[in-house]
Order: C-alpha cells, then sequence, then structure tokens
C-alpha cells in the first residue's frame, strides 16, 4: 500500500512540482490550498506525512498544526517557507514538525527528506 502524503501550499505550481515528483518516487499525494482545507483533510483521513507552507489564508502552518494536536493528529510534517528564521522560532513548539524546508527547494533534497521521515 502506497504512503500518503498531503501537500498544502497555495501555490499551484508547488503543488503540481511536489505532486508530480512523489508520485514518480511512489507515494499517494493528495493537496490541499488553505490551512483550512488542509487541516480538515488531515483531520478525516490517515496520512503518513503533511507538508505544509508556512503561509497560507485561513490558517498558517502552525495554526494548523496546533488544530490537529488539538483534535489527537499527530502526523509527522515538514513546514516549507522561504522564511526560514521565523517559521524555526515559532517551531520549538510543535515537537510532530520533523524539518523546515528552506523555498526554492532542490527536488533530490525533497526525495531525500522525505524517504528519511516516511521511508
Amino acid at each position: 500500500m502506497k504512503k500518503k502524503i498531503l501537500i498544502v501550499d497555495d501555490q499551484p505550481g508547488i503543488c503540481m512540482l511536489l505532486t508530480d515528483i512523489l508520485t514518480n518516487e511512489g507515494y499517494h499525494v493528495e493537496t490541499a490550498k488553505t490551512g483550512k482545507e488542509g487541516l480538515d483533510k488531515v483531520t478525516s483521513s490517515s496520512f503518513q506525512l503533511l507538508m505544509i507552507d508556512y503561509k497560507l489564508p485561513i490558517y498558517n502552518a502552525f495554526e494548523v498544526i496546533r488544530l490537529m494536536n488539538q483534535t489527537g493528529v499527530s502526523t509527522r510534517t515538514i513546514v516549507m517557507s522561504g522564511i526560514t528564521e521565523e517559521v524555526i522560532r515559532e517551531n520549538e513548539d510543535c515537537s510532530n514538525v520533523e524539518s523546515v524546508l528552506t523555498k526554492p527547494f532542490n527536488i533530490q533534497e525533497v526525495c531525500d527528506l522525505v524517504k528519511s521521515i516516511i521511508g
């Protein structure tokens, strides 16, 4: 059975790129455009990994993670951002954040990181 990854990003190009890369690596990928949509999907279905952009409409990444944790969902998470310093500061409270991925990212780095987290 394929491992499921949820990608939450309001930039369609990022979602398409990551979907193509990770589908080719053998994962089942779903996407969401807003923090709210991502939260709804991650709390209603089982994912092995959440890849979420820091700045999103409605809820940012850490609001989604806090709300996930309140509902008992502890999906392993990669936060993606072009402003990593701010993200790393806010990340200190979130134990299920495995990594902060700096945009723009290297495709091989993404593949290696996902494999290291969920196999």
